[in-house]
């Protein structure tokens, strides 16, 4: 993936969530005015098995002026993305792309080897019946998570008053896509394993680009206490809780964890 973005022309630098600083386009390569950070492949550990595997990106303007970008010039809000997008590599290959003005699909045709806008305008319904999350760390949640899932597990006979399905993929972009086209929860709550990483999932290479997405999509996207791409980052690698989805199902969240 570098090698390739190294001659596109439009790029200053490069931030992979696999390499600890970022990368400088070579000083033999024209430079451009934006910067990129992407997750080269998000849900690797299903390889050996075969599910869907991913690629995440996420694309900031390049401070004017700026030649050589440092991490600073990465520091950047989650609203100030020009671009985010994320390619599944399913039994279709496909790319899900905003540029804030909504959220497009395109499929991959293999026989002219171009993408095709095959799902324009994606939005997410404002109620769910799905959730994703992973149930084996449910005895380190925090209490207004644990409240939540307790809340849906109880279904018709609890207070929703509706019976919710649950799925874990262990892939943050097989998840998203799903609830991007049927609705649903994702979470990836700050625990008591994760408290000194400041959550699982890194803010500039796979929440933030998803916020956007999802934002765009109707949805909404936060910690748990605050909108995920109002942060300010600190640090390339910083992590964060992540809780997205339908938008009636985030504010019952944040709900909980404001009382």
């Amino acid at each position: 993936m570098v090698e390739h973005l190294n001659w596109t022309d439009h790029l200053a630098a490069i931030a992979s969530e696999e390499i600890e600083e970022i990368i400088q386009i070579p000083v033999n390569k024209p430079k451009g005015k934006y910067l990129i950070a992407f997750d080269p492949l998000d849900g690797s550990s299903n390889i050996d098995i075969n599910l869907s595997v991913s690629t995440i990106f996420s694309i900031l303007h390049c401070p004017a002026g700026i030649t050589e970008p440092t991490v600073e010039h990465f520091m950047q809000k989650g609203t100030e993305q020009v671009c985010a997008g994320f390619c599944v590599y399913g039994p279709t290959a496909m790319m899900i792309l905003t540029t804030g003005q909504g959220v497009n699909g395109f499929t991959l045709d293999r026989d002219v080897g171009e993408f095709i806008l095959t799902h324009p305008n994606m939005t997410i319904p404002e109620d769910t019946v799905e959730i994703a999350i992973n149930m084996s760390n449910q005895r380190f949640w925090q209490a207004p998570v644990q409240r939540y899932i307790d809340d849906c597990i109880q279904g018709v006979d609890g207070v929703r008053e509706k019976n919710f399905n649950m799925c874990w993929v262990a892939s943050m972009v097989a998840e998203v896509y799903r609830v991007l086209t049927r609705g649903g929860v994702f979470m990836y709550p700050l625990d008591t394993k994760l408290t000194t990483n400041g959550g699982k999932l890194r803010l500039l290479y796979e929440a933030n680009p998803m916020s956007f997405i999802i934002e765009q999509a109707g949805g909404m996207s936060s910690t748990g206490y605050e909108r995920i791409m109002d942060i300010q980052p600190t640090g390339i690698h910083q992590r964060v809780p992540v809780i997205l989805s339908s938008k009636n199902e985030v504010e019952r969240v944040m709900g909980y964890h404001e009382e």
